[in-house]
Protein backbone atom coordinates (compact mmCIF):
# COMPACT_ATOMS: atom_id res chain seq x y z
CA UNK A 1 0.00 0.00 0.00
CA UNK A 2 2.69 2.65 0.84
CA UNK A 3 4.85 1.41 -2.42
CA UNK A 4 1.23 2.71 -4.49
CA UNK A 5 1.24 6.03 -2.11
CA UNK A 6 4.99 6.80 -3.24
CA UNK A 7 4.41 5.73 -6.84
CA UNK A 8 1.32 8.44 -7.20
CA UNK A 9 3.62 11.16 -5.25
CA UNK A 10 6.65 10.50 -7.73
CA UNK A 11 4.35 10.54 -10.90
CA UNK A 12 2.93 13.86 -9.39
CA UNK A 13 5.97 15.55 -9.23
CA UNK A 14 7.24 14.60 -12.49
CA UNK A 15 3.93 16.12 -13.89
CA UNK A 16 4.17 19.10 -12.31
CA UNK A 17 7.18 19.69 -12.73
CA UNK A 18 8.88 22.55 -15.17
CA UNK A 19 10.95 21.61 -18.20
CA UNK A 20 14.44 22.68 -18.51
CA UNK A 21 15.10 26.15 -20.18
CA UNK A 22 18.47 27.46 -20.98
CA UNK A 23 18.74 31.15 -20.19
CA UNK A 24 18.43 33.41 -23.42
CA UNK A 25 21.83 34.89 -24.68
CA UNK A 26 22.51 38.35 -24.02
CA UNK A 27 22.62 40.63 -26.92
CA UNK A 28 26.43 41.44 -25.95
CA UNK A 29 26.80 37.69 -26.21
CA UNK A 30 25.38 36.99 -29.28
CA UNK A 31 27.29 40.14 -31.14
CA UNK A 32 30.92 38.68 -29.90
CA UNK A 33 29.94 35.06 -30.42
CA UNK A 34 30.27 35.88 -34.67
CA UNK A 35 33.56 34.31 -35.77
CA UNK A 36 36.27 35.87 -36.99
CA UNK A 37 37.39 35.05 -40.28
CA UNK A 38 41.10 35.38 -40.67
CA UNK A 39 43.38 35.20 -44.38
CA UNK A 40 45.04 32.14 -45.02
CA UNK A 41 48.26 31.83 -44.49
CA UNK A 42 51.26 30.21 -46.35
CA UNK A 43 52.75 26.95 -44.62
CA UNK A 44 54.69 24.20 -45.24
CA UNK A 45 55.05 20.43 -42.93
CA UNK A 46 56.05 17.05 -43.65
CA UNK A 47 56.47 14.22 -41.47
CA UNK A 48 58.21 10.42 -42.36
CA UNK A 49 58.06 7.23 -40.12
CA UNK A 50 59.70 4.03 -40.55
CA UNK A 51 58.30 0.97 -38.74
CA UNK A 52 59.57 -2.45 -36.96
CA UNK A 53 58.31 -4.36 -40.32
CA UNK A 54 60.29 -2.12 -42.97
CA UNK A 55 57.74 -0.15 -44.06
CA UNK A 56 58.11 3.54 -45.00
CA UNK A 57 55.31 6.10 -44.87
CA UNK A 58 55.84 9.87 -45.63
CA UNK A 59 53.41 13.27 -46.47
CA UNK A 60 55.01 16.80 -47.36
CA UNK A 61 52.28 19.77 -48.08
CA UNK A 62 52.83 23.38 -48.47
CA UNK A 63 50.10 26.24 -49.40
CA UNK A 64 50.94 29.96 -50.35
CA UNK A 65 48.14 30.98 -48.85
CA UNK A 66 46.66 32.03 -51.45
CA UNK A 67 44.20 29.03 -51.46
CA UNK A 68 46.23 26.41 -54.00
CA UNK A 69 47.32 23.35 -51.97
CA UNK A 70 49.81 20.84 -52.70
CA UNK A 71 51.95 17.92 -51.78
CA UNK A 72 52.83 14.49 -51.59
CA UNK A 73 52.10 11.37 -49.89
CA UNK A 74 53.15 7.21 -50.08
CA UNK A 75 54.69 4.37 -48.32
CA UNK A 76 56.90 1.68 -49.80
CA UNK A 77 56.79 -1.75 -47.67
CA UNK A 78 59.48 -4.30 -46.88
CA UNK A 79 58.78 -6.04 -50.97
CA UNK A 80 59.96 -3.31 -52.29
CA UNK A 81 55.91 -1.77 -53.26
CA UNK A 82 55.74 1.29 -53.58
CA UNK A 83 52.70 3.94 -53.91
CA UNK A 84 53.77 8.04 -54.17
CA UNK A 85 50.25 10.12 -54.64
CA UNK A 86 51.25 14.01 -55.76
CA UNK A 87 48.53 16.01 -55.58
CA UNK A 88 47.27 19.98 -56.24
CA UNK A 89 44.31 21.65 -54.73
CA UNK A 90 43.61 25.42 -56.54
CA UNK A 91 40.94 27.33 -57.87
CA UNK A 92 40.84 24.60 -60.96
CA UNK A 93 40.11 21.99 -58.58
CA UNK A 94 41.90 18.52 -56.78
CA UNK A 95 43.94 16.89 -58.95
CA UNK A 96 46.36 13.81 -58.16
CA UNK A 97 49.26 11.73 -60.06
CA UNK A 98 49.39 7.93 -58.78
CA UNK A 99 53.00 6.40 -58.82
CA UNK A 100 53.22 2.69 -58.25
CA UNK A 101 54.40 -0.93 -58.72
CA UNK A 102 51.35 -2.20 -56.69
CA UNK A 103 50.56 -5.85 -58.34
CA UNK A 104 47.45 -6.10 -59.85
CA UNK A 105 47.42 -2.00 -61.45
CA UNK A 106 47.75 -0.84 -64.60
CA UNK A 107 48.52 2.48 -65.86
CA UNK A 108 44.48 4.15 -66.50
CA UNK A 109 43.25 7.45 -65.84
CA UNK A 110 39.81 7.69 -64.42
CA UNK A 111 38.56 10.75 -62.32
CA UNK A 112 41.27 13.22 -63.56
CA UNK A 113 43.44 11.18 -61.91
CA UNK A 114 47.05 10.02 -63.40
CA UNK A 115 47.94 6.79 -62.46
CA UNK A 116 51.51 5.44 -63.72
CA UNK A 117 51.76 1.60 -62.75
CA UNK A 118 54.51 -0.66 -63.24
CA UNK A 119 53.53 -3.71 -61.31
CA UNK A 120 56.51 -5.71 -59.87
CA UNK A 121 56.08 -9.87 -59.41
CA UNK A 122 55.96 -10.99 -55.49
CA UNK A 123 57.17 -14.37 -54.68
CA UNK A 124 54.54 -15.86 -52.94
CA UNK A 125 55.85 -17.67 -49.80
CA UNK A 126 56.66 -20.85 -49.58
CA UNK A 127 54.76 -23.25 -47.13
CA UNK A 128 56.37 -24.38 -44.25
CA UNK A 129 57.01 -28.13 -44.02
CA UNK A 130 57.89 -29.24 -40.27
CA UNK A 131 60.75 -31.81 -40.32
CA UNK A 132 59.89 -35.29 -39.30
CA UNK A 133 60.50 -36.26 -35.93
CA UNK A 134 64.16 -37.57 -34.62
CA UNK A 135 63.00 -39.66 -32.18
CA UNK A 136 61.38 -43.21 -31.60
CA UNK A 137 58.74 -43.81 -29.07
CA UNK A 138 60.01 -45.75 -25.92
CA UNK A 139 58.75 -49.28 -25.42
CA UNK A 140 57.26 -49.29 -21.52
CA UNK A 141 59.57 -50.39 -19.53
CA UNK A 142 57.55 -52.43 -16.66
CA UNK A 143 57.09 -55.41 -13.97
CA UNK A 144 53.66 -57.16 -13.41
CA UNK A 145 52.49 -56.31 -10.13
CA UNK A 146 53.05 -58.82 -7.52
CA UNK A 147 50.38 -59.72 -4.77
CA UNK A 148 50.99 -61.57 -1.73
CA UNK A 149 47.90 -63.68 -0.89
CA UNK A 150 45.66 -62.31 2.36
CA UNK A 151 45.94 -64.36 5.19
CA UNK A 152 42.77 -64.98 7.01
CA UNK A 153 42.20 -65.59 10.57
CA UNK A 154 39.59 -68.43 11.39
CA UNK A 155 36.13 -66.73 12.75
CA UNK A 156 35.68 -67.32 16.13
CA UNK A 157 32.07 -66.47 17.05
CA UNK A 158 32.00 -64.21 20.47
CA UNK A 159 30.76 -65.95 23.57
CA UNK A 160 28.58 -63.74 25.92
CA UNK A 161 27.52 -64.17 29.10
CA UNK A 162 24.10 -63.91 30.12
CA UNK A 163 23.13 -60.73 32.57
CA UNK A 164 23.04 -61.46 36.26
CA UNK A 165 20.29 -59.73 37.83
CA UNK A 166 19.75 -59.96 41.57
CA UNK A 167 16.08 -60.46 43.28
CA UNK A 168 14.50 -56.64 43.51
CA UNK A 169 13.93 -56.12 46.85
CA UNK A 170 10.56 -54.89 48.50
CA UNK A 171 10.14 -54.61 51.69
CA UNK A 172 6.84 -55.90 53.43
CA UNK A 173 4.77 -53.39 55.73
Amino acid sequence: MIAKVFLIAALAAVAIAKPYEAPAPAAEAAASAQEEKYPPLPYEFGYETNDDHGTTTFRKETSDGKGKVQGSYGYKDHQGIERVVEYIADEHGYRAEIKTNEPGTESQNPADVLLHAEPIVIEEPKAYRAPAPAYSVPEPQYQAPQYQAPHYHAYEAPHYEGPHYEAPYYPRY
